[in-house]
């Protein structure tokens, strides 16, 4: 239980780390939280119109949801899973910004690949399908939170298919407002491709 309960404040302590807040600021950009949906993700940093600084925030968001499961898994499978669950937490609801953080959806992948990495795989293939066709980022993470939980279902233990469900959940509860832009059409488009 010991093992359990450090992995997860480990987990939660990672997944609290602001890192598009932080790069954005420390490029003279300012704080993300100001623009687009005020998120700290990396599709909200991607709004900057610095590439650069979204794919690292993008790539620094898997990295810790990466870390949190390997460094929860010294202490056994369910110091894992609670280290999973913890950082995506802590991404969501960080204690430093006032419980207010990101989407959690390249946390989540980054969670995907360390426990599930077949259905991390084909969870980001349909998120880049999705964005390439409709060039939608919530529509796209919506579509892979309810992807990852019927592959989960058929390709992971029962445990790991809950905890995956149960993330896909919070993806989707925390992406309210987008559902409501999407359904309205007044949703913001992302361009991959313009500097």
């Amino acid at each position: 239980m010991t093992g359990i309960i450090i992995a997860a404040v480990i987990g939660y302590l990672l997944g609290s780390i602001p890192f598009g807040m932080v790069l954005t600021r420390l490029a003279g950009l300012g704080d993300v939280r100001d623009i687009g949906s005020g998120s700290i993700g990396a599709t909200n940093v991607l709004r900057t119109g610095n590439k650069t600084l979204a794919a690292l925030t993008l790539a620094l968001d898997l990295a810790k949801g990466l870390a949190a499961v390997l460094i929860g898994s010294i202490w056994g499978g369910d110091a894992m899973l609670a280290a999973a669950g913890a950082v995506i937490l802590g991404h969501m609801f960080p204690v430093w910004l006032g419980f207010r953080g990101g989407k959690g959806v390249a946390t989540a992948l980054g969670v995907l690949l360390a426990i599930a990495w077949p259905v991390a795989v084909i969870a980001f293939a349909l998120w880049l399908v999705v964005v390439i066709i409709f060039h939608y980022s919530s529509l796209a993470a919506l579509v892979g939170a309810v992807a990852a939980v019927a592959l989960a279902a058929l390709m992971t233990d029962p445990a790991r298919a809950w905890l995956i469900a149960g993330i896909a959940l919070l993806v989707v509860l925390r992406h309210h407002e987008n559902i409501r832009r999407l359904i309205t059409g007044t949703e913001s488009r992302i361009s991959l491709t313009k500097s």
